[in-house]
């Protein structure tokens, strides 16, 4: 219960964190580097509140502090994200990110040894199918710079996915690699100053963005990954966009479609075979352990 509970709470997170991104850059409320900026020092303020906050409570100090590397992926992903969206539509952007997030950590997790079982690779084709079927009228033919960025940053944040499945403390792992991205803020704020555009409707889109659906949502994004296959953690993004979509019928009045429910159907049944599937297969090598 407390994996599913976390990773819903992190995919409703990813999704509000797309609206937000979307209305901010998509309404030029602020610019790119200002967004990235604003959103990484909010993430960087909120977690370090809730560390102290957690800390008086807890007598026990943090036995682990994050890695340069996984720093290194979140602001890889953040800053490509954004400039991504600059030259590309919602929809292209969503496919380019979460395709490559998906083949990613697949083919990290294939290449690592760990061999996916038919009913994984079925749902993986459902869901992905679904998630196509849902965007694929908005698709358009992407810019070239737009695709490398939003692969890149689909890429990054496979890996730092991947990362965060080792971490021991989530809370103090993702404060201190929101932390460690400081160096790059500052890099970025330099080489920023002269484009920079900003109202404050776009100033808090960026807080909100940070602080909730990008601090706190990849916090408990880890702890979901603790209980998580590879497999699990790559296709049960899928749904993000799905959940995005139904973020736009509520806060943007858009209408529900039939094409929003079958390819719903078609992404929660594929994530279901997959989850299921290993399940099914771990049950199995379980019982066959006890007969030998």
């Amino acid at each position: 219960m407390k994996t599913l509970a976390s990773t819903l709470f992190a995919l409703l997170a990813f999704a509000a964190n797309s609206v937000l991104c979307r209305l901010a850059l998509g309404e030029n409320a602020i610019d790119a580097t200002s967004f990235t900026v604003i959103r990484l020092l909010s993430g960087i303020v909120i977690l370090i509140l809730v560390m102290q906050l957690t800390s008086k409570s807890n007598e026990k100090k943090p036995t682990t502090k994050g890695s340069w590397l996984a720093a290194s992926m979140l602001f890889i992903y953040a800053i490509a994200f954004s400039f991504g969206y600059v030259s590309l539509d919602t929809g292209t952007g969503a496919l380019i990110l979460f395709g490559a997030v998906q083949i990613t950590m697949i083919m990290v997790n294939v290449i690592s040894g760990n061999k996916l079982h038919f009913t994984e690779w079925t749902g993986l084709v459902i869901a992905f199918t679904g998630f196509v079927y849902l965007i694929i009228p908005s698709l358009v033919t992407p810019s070239f710079v737009g695709f490398i960025l939003m692969a890149i940053s689909g890429i990054a944040w496979g890996l730092y996915t991947l990362v965060g499945r080792t971490s021991k403390n989530p809370l103090s792992d993702t404060a201190y690699n929101f932390l460690r991205t400081s160096p790059f803020i500052l890099i970025l704020v330099i080489f920023g100053l002269d484009n920079v555009h900003i109202t404050s409707i776009g100033i808090l889109f960026a807080i909100l963005s940070g602080a909730i659906a990008s601090g706190i949502g990849y916090f408990v994004w880890y702890i979901a990954l603790r209980g998580l296959s590879v497999t699990q953690a790559a296709v049960v993004q899928l749904f993000v966009p799905v959940i995005a979509a139904v973020g736009g019928v509520i806060f943007t009045n858009e209408l529900i479609t039939h094409r929003l429910i079958e390819s719903s159907a078609l992404v929660l049944g594929g994530i279901l075979m997959v989850i299921l599937g290993r399940y099914y297969f771990v049950q199995l090598a379980l019982k066959k352990k006890k007969i030998v």
